[in-house]
């Protein structure tokens, strides 16, 4: 019977997976034993023998390997065998060069084959030996050259004097420190600066480093009797093959500026400097930073994408290439074009996807929320299932195949080697994985697909400005359908629109209509659409934002929610596009950043600018675009009270002032050096000062200095202490109002320093003590309570903090301040309030925020003789809080002003938000909070009524 055979028959069949492991296992220790007697010694361990059974299962490369070096074995022997000792190069005999180059290189992959296959190393580790292999030799053998090209030709030397090396820049897996067990290596050749080399057979520098180039490629990649060392690949350079053989670095430049392209890109986003003058190489690869990584979202690099991988699929159809790990459906390809996208996409904003290797990278767009954690899990583990077969494909033979084995028995080997029991449950997993890639790949490429525009609105647009109906506009939702198909009409016609590309014009034929539709959908229409007609005419020339709307349908619709509700941030966004950006930032709802880390972003965009002022300047104009665009939709979705907006909207004022001092400071320095012993500071009032600042206000600001009255700056051209820091305000009031292509960072009002605009800018801590003490207006110590330190020598902040609470402190006769506050009120509200019989202004209005303020602030003048306390907070809010404790005000109406300021605060910046003026229609609410103050205004026995 067949049961009772299979039972007695100890040998198994040659076509299972046992079968398999002993026939591959004999032959393998057959091969070697016979090799040398040294082989047959060593093999008689059992333990040896074993491994080599199931390295031989895997490997034939590393098992002729072994047979070739009889060493190596006995050091693979080791339980952990350790790296080979690199070779040396003897100069005085060039022709063994390769072929010692060829025998190290088989002799180190067989040692990263021996430990793959019995599980010493996992697969990021194979491809790091892979990396480091290749790089090892590449400067062996450069070293080599270059000593001979030296006696030959001399050297090559910079301006300086100083000897030039080969840059050797590593592309693709070489680059990126992944690369495959029996991968070619992607190699461009470059040189810092033209000149002559200095021997007597002199060279060019082109020629000179295009010939040490050509000799190392030989030297690694020509077939010889050992084999190859390295295939090196050169197509990667500019040009391509038609291109030199080495660049210099400003030729390079000019490539790049003039002709780079989509795919070039992607190439060199992981490019790295392997061998040669490594530090000249890596500082210009970050002069090409701008090129790989645009400054803003870039969905342009979707356009690279999707021509490359058009390619690579007719490629993979004429070929016949299904199988193929790399290139194939769902292969590895998939995966590194998908995270080289999103990299490319944001890598401008966010540094730290600026990563070379693929798995640090993908981490890094899970932690920047880019894609979500268990996307980014099955991601990581298809990749290394991928890349370890891949390697496993390639350790057969050491051969250059991206492709599964075609004959029945490769498959099997590969699958048993690799544990499973035969090829089908390995053909199982590998489906399962590539269709998961395949999905997310897929995901990236198609997201226009989700933003299709109604069939009516497509046709209208598509036949303008000749035809189309403005019936279509009235059916779709917009109340004045004349008034917006005239506008649509005219920009259909302008110049901007009849000047685009093909390209964009293909991309503008799918944004509009569903503009149109998202406008029609929105709650003002009419309103919406007018500004998205100027937004879209500013963006007509900026490729990188049309296909931002093209490629993320949510962000279209952000877009069109957001343009609809606030007119303000619809002027932002049209004048500064950057902005479109935050629309897709994930941390757009998240929570606003503090006020510490509002200081370290600011800091941040300062150091980007790498020393130009120009640049740090703008780059600061970004931040804070940026957050406060994220602070104006938290407040606009009311995902925050209006009083942490304002808040919020300070602290980054405060943020943008110390980067500015210090930039300031830096160039007073540098042109006339120091004051020994002297001190500056940035005092807020107002707005600022009570961190109740709005989107738009301007900053009030006190400049203060405390030096020695006949100290001199120590520079070149010295300055007395006095003119020194007049130069220093100077400066910081100069780059404040500074205009770059992000706008300007703020408008100053310096009318609050001491004796206002008749005064100089700067003021002693003497003088402005005194002026506090004696010869200020009550309304300026009202002011005063709101002041604080924004920026500057803490000292000097803790020292005008001493001049305020003295000031503020002093006993005062409570009928006289009553009557100065009223007097001052009274005439504010004569001249400023704009109130009428329909509206009510929310600032200068009786029972408005100014009437609460200067209730406020009269109190505290008051009591604060009595009440320490009182002297601390700057903000409204904190102050009622302090009233109520210290017994100044009750609880209950301290809480009906608190609630009567935050209603204000949020209805005047609902205002600003839509480019109102603060001037409302009244209702119940309304009057009812303004009643409150009212009330207790008159509590105090206050009359702001200029009637009264």
């Amino acid at each position: 019977m067949p049961q009772s055979v299979a039972m007695t028959d100890p040998t198994p069949s040659p076509n299972t997976a046992a079968g398999l492991r002993e026939r591959l296992a004999d032959r393998a220790l057959s091969l070697l034993r016979a090799a040398s007697p040294r082989h047959a010694e060593l093999l008689q361990q059992a333990d040896l023998a074993g491994r080599v059974a199931r390295v031989g299962l895997a490997s034939d490369f590393a098992i002729e390997t072994l047979r070739r070096q009889p060493a190596l074995l006995e050091h693979l022997a080791a339980d952990d065998p350790a790296p080979l000792p690199l070779p040396v190069l003897d100069p005085l005999q060039p022709s063994e060069w390769a072929g010692v180059l060829r025998r190290y290189r088989a002799a180190a992959s067989t040692r990263l084959v021996w430990r793959d296959i019995l599980g010493l190393d996992d697969v990021d580790a194979t491809l790091a030996g892979s990396t480091e292999l290749a790089e090892q030799c590449l400067a062996i053998a450069l070293e080599a050259l270059e000593r001979e090209f030296a006696e030959r030709h001399g050297v090559v030397r910079d301006p300086a004097g100083n000897p030039q090396r080969l840059v050797v820049f590593g592309l693709g897996k070489l680059g990126g420190g992944e690369l495959n067990f029996s991968s070619d290596i992607d190699l461009v050749y470059a040189y810092a600066h033209d000149g002559d080399s200095d021997g007597r057979r002199s060279l060019a520098a082109e020629e000179y480093f295009a010939r040490l180039g050509q000799r190392l490629a030989k030297l690694l990649d020509e077939v010889t009797a050992d084999g190859f060392c390295h295939r090196v690949d050169l197509r990667l350079r500019p040009f391509g093959n038609a291109g030199r053989v080495a660049w210099s670095f400003a030729a390079m430049d000019q490539y790049f500026q003039r002709e780079g392209r989509d795919w070039e890109r992607y190439a060199w986003l992981k490019a790295r400097t392997v061998a040669g003058d490594i530090a000249a190489g890596e500082a210009w690869l970050e002069t090409l930073r701008p090129f790989v990584y645009r400054r803003y979202l870039d969905f342009t690099a979707l356009d690279g994408l999707r021509a490359m991988k058009a390619a690579i699929v007719a490629e993979m159809q004429r070929r016949d290439m299904a199988d193929d790990l790399k290139r194939g459906r769902g292969g590895i390809r998939e995966i590194e074009f998908l995270v080289q996208s999103l990299q490319l996409i944001r890598g401008g904003r966010e540094p730290a996807l600026r990563g070379r290797r693929l798995l640090l990278a993908l981490q890094a767009l899970v932690e920047g929320g880019q894609i979500a954690p268990e996307d980014g899990a099955a991601l990581a583990e298809a990749y290394r299932f991928l890349r370890r077969l891949e390697n496993r494909v390639q350790m057969l033979a050491d051969a250059q195949v991206h492709s599964l084995p075609e004959d029945e028995e490769g498959r099997e080997r590969i699958a048993v080697a690799l544990g499973y029991e035969g090829w089908a449950p390995l053909a199982a997993t590998l489906a399962t994985c590539r269709a998961r890639v395949s999905a997310e790949f897929d995901a990236l490429l198609v997201p226009r697909r989700g933003q299709s525009a109604p069939d009516a609105l497509e046709g209208y647009w598509r036949l303008l400005p000749q035809a189309g109906e403005a019936t279509v506009l009235a059916d779709a939702g917009f109340n004045d359908a004349g008034g917006a198909d005239a506008a649509v009409r005219d920009f259909a016609r302008s110049n901007g629109v009849r000047a685009l590309s093909d390209a964009a014009r293909g991309r503008l034929d799918r944004v509009v209509p569903a503009l149109l539709g998202a406008a029609a959908r929105s709650a003002q229409p009419d309103a919406a659409l007018r500004r998205l007609l100027g937004l879209l005419q500013s963006i007509l020339r900026r490729a990188s934002y049309l296909a931002l709307l093209d490629e993320q349908p949510s962000a279209l619709g952000r877009l069109v929610d957001v343009l609809a509700r606030s007119a303000l941030l619809a002027e932002r966004i049209a004048a500064y596009p950057l902005l479109l950006d935050e629309l897709l930032d994930v941390r757009v709802a998240g929570p606003i950043p503090d006020a510490a880390e509002m200081h370290q972003a600011c800091a941040a965009a300062v150091d980007s600018g790498d020393g130009d002022p120009e640049a740090a300047l703008r780059a600061l104009n970004e931040v804070r675009l940026a957050l406060s665009f994220r602070i104006a939709l938290a407040a606009l979705d009311h995902r925050q009270p209006a009083v942490d907006s304002v808040r919020q909207l300070a602290w980054l004022a405060d943020a943008v002032v110390a980067q500015v001092l210090a930039m300031a400071e830096g160039e007073v320095v540098g042109a006339h050096g120091r004051i020994e012993g002297g001190r500056f500071a940035v005092v807020g009032y107002g707005s600022l000062g009570g961190c109740e600042l709005g989107f738009g206000s301007d900053l009030d600001l006190v400049f203060l200095y405390d030096a020695d009255g006949e100290a001199v700056s120590d520079g070149r051209r010295p300055l007395e202490a006095g003119r020194w820091y007049a130069r220093l305000a100077q400066k910081v009031v100069g780059l404040l109002g500074a205009v770059t292509s992000a706008g300007r960072l703020y408008e100053t009002d310096m009318r609050l320093r001491p004796d206002g605009g008749k005064s100089l800018l700067v003021s002693s801590l003497a003088s402005y003590s005194e002026y506090q003490l004696h010869r200020a207006w009550t309304w300026e110590h009202q002011a005063l309570v709101r002041a604080r330190m924004v920026a500057g020598d803490a000292s000097l902040g803790a020292d005008f903090g001493q001049v305020r609470r003295e000031t503020l402190a002093r006993p005062r006769d409570a009928a006289a301040l009553a009557a100065d506050v009223a007097s001052m009120r009274r005439r504010m509200r004569a001249e400023l309030d704009r109130s009428d019989a329909a509206r009510f202004d929310l600032k200068q209005g009786a029972g408005g925020l100014v009437d609460l303020e200067f209730l406020v602030q009269y109190l505290v003048l008051r009591e604060a003789a009595g009440c320490a306390a009182l002297l601390e907070p700057r903000d409204t809010p904190r102050l009622l809080a302090t009233l109520a404790s210290e017994g100044v005000l009750d609880t209950d109406m301290v809480e009906s002003l608190r609630q009567a300021h935050s209603a204000l605060v949020e209805a005047g910046l609902g205002c600003t938000l839509d480019r109102r003026p603060r001037l409302v229609a009244s209702d119940e609410a309304l009057d009812a909070q303004r009643a409150r103050v009212t009330a207790a205004v008159a509590a105090q026995g206050l009359v702001f009524d200029p009637e009264a």
